[in-house]
């Protein structure tokens, strides 16, 4: 009986349905993408290794504002090969020296990107290899010969997708470098690109590029340690904190003029973050269905005002308060399980759309369907539970003179 009365009101039924259809989609939709892309970057960050420690130099400062980690010139070169020598955790060890925004150009292109100096280490322990030519060989290195390694980005963006860049000049600040390599893509992770990099030797890239050394060597930015695996990670920070500190002559209560963190760590800060934001971004979509809930309340509330002398009269023939409570609550059920039901096809729906057009892994969390559905129900049964008691409660007598 209450699937033949929404049946022939099925406008205002489809009307009630559509909060809880939207409030139910978008939880879905948005834990779900949040999920997504939680993954994907989480992915990304692993590509990278987890096994990876960083070590920053100290922060620069310019007129009182912090330059960021890696800006004052606390780490050498020097540094980097004492820690390769004297950290049993570590397996290998690269530097580096980074210069944004410099220009890069080719003919009439002009671009500008990311400047990267490295060792020979560079590839392994960022685990990104040169998809065509080669890397830089230790000559290179030794004699700070003006050769460059493009990032697939930087490859596209300089030359036409039928030329080689492989043995093409390309002018770098004013001088010229012959492309050797073309690393392979490795899209973002977080705000850095990548692909939009261009790799000299670190000794070029000091002597030519930066100009920044310091009093004791060849100054870096920082550099990446390896260790055997992810376990061996802590043993390596606790070893790598106290070389530079004997190498530094930093003594308690000075502060570090470093600073070292872990791919481990980077996860999971970046998943506490992640999960939070979803949550709370699902919470505000979640308050649709109180709209939702809301809007069938009012509908049902309407609806006894509505079939007033229909009360009366089954409750005259014989049906019971009991059996008008619950034709009423069934009636709001019936109306939240469907829009429950439409409203996680729909959310999926929309999930797997925003997953292939940004190309993130596509998750579904089973808690936040049963969550979806269950809170639909729970609409329901509130919602509809004072207008079901109303129309209950009526007087057949009454009921039966109404308008």
């Amino acid at each position: 009986m209450a699937v033949e009365t929404l049946w022939s009101n099925k406008v205002r039924s489809g009307l009630t349905m559509l909060g809880v259809i939207i409030g139910i989609s978008s939880v879905i939709a948005i834990t779900s993408i949040g999920q997504g892309v939680q993954k994907a970057t989480e992915l990304k960050i692993e590509a990278l290794g987890t096994n990876i420690l960083q070590v920053l130099a100290a922060s620069a400062r310019t007129g009182g504002i912090s330059q960021g980690a890696g800006s004052a010139s606390t780490l050498t070169w020097e540094d980097a090969q004492a820690i390769a020598k004297q950290v049993p955790a570590a397996t290998a060890v690269a530097a580096f020296l980074y210069s944004p925004n410099i220009q890069v150009v080719r003919g009439n292109v002009n671009i500008s990107t990311t400047g990267i100096g490295t060792d020979l280490n560079f590839p392994r322990v960022s685990n990104i290899q040169p998809q065509q030519g080669v890397f830089f060989s230790q000559q290179d290195l030794d004699i700070a010969k003006p050769v460059a390694v493009l990032g697939s980005k930087v490859r596209d963006d300089l030359f036409a997708a039928s030329e080689n860049a492989i043995g093409a000049d390309i002018r770098i600040r004013g001088k010229r470098y012959k492309v050797i390599g073309v690393m392979e893509s490795k899209g973002s992770v977080g705000p850095q690109d990548m692909d939009d990099r261009v790799y000299l030797s670190l000794t070029n890239m000091s002597a030519e590029i930066v100009g920044n050394n310091a009093l004791t060597g060849v100054a870096i930015n920082g550099f990446l340690l390896e260790s055997s695996d992810a376990d061996q990670l802590e043993s390596a920070q606790f070893q790598v904190t106290n070389v530079l500190r004997l190498r530094h002559h930093i003594r308690p209560p000075q502060e570090d003029d470093f600073r070292v963190t872990n791919q481990v760590d980077i996860i999971k800060t970046f998943t506490s973050i992640m999960g939070s934001l979803t949550l709370m971004v699902g919470a505000i979509a979640g308050i649709s269905l109180v709209v939702g809930g809301i809007g069938i309340a009012n509908i049902m509330l309407v609806s006894v005002m509505e079939r007033t002398r229909e009360i009366g009269l089954r409750k005259a023939v014989g049906a019971t308060s009991g059996a008008i409570l619950n034709q009423f609550l069934m009636e709001a059920i019936v109306i939240s399980s469907i829009g429950g039901a439409i409203g996680i096809g729909l959310g999926i729906a929309l999930a797997f759309t925003a997953a292939t057009l940004f190309k993130f892994p596509f998750v579904v969390p089973l808690w936040s369907v049963v969550v979806g559905f269950g809170l639909s129900l729970i609409v329901g049964v509130l919602a509809g539970g004072i207008p079901a008691r109303n129309a209950a409660k009526l007087d057949p007598i009454l009921a039966l003179h109404g308008e």
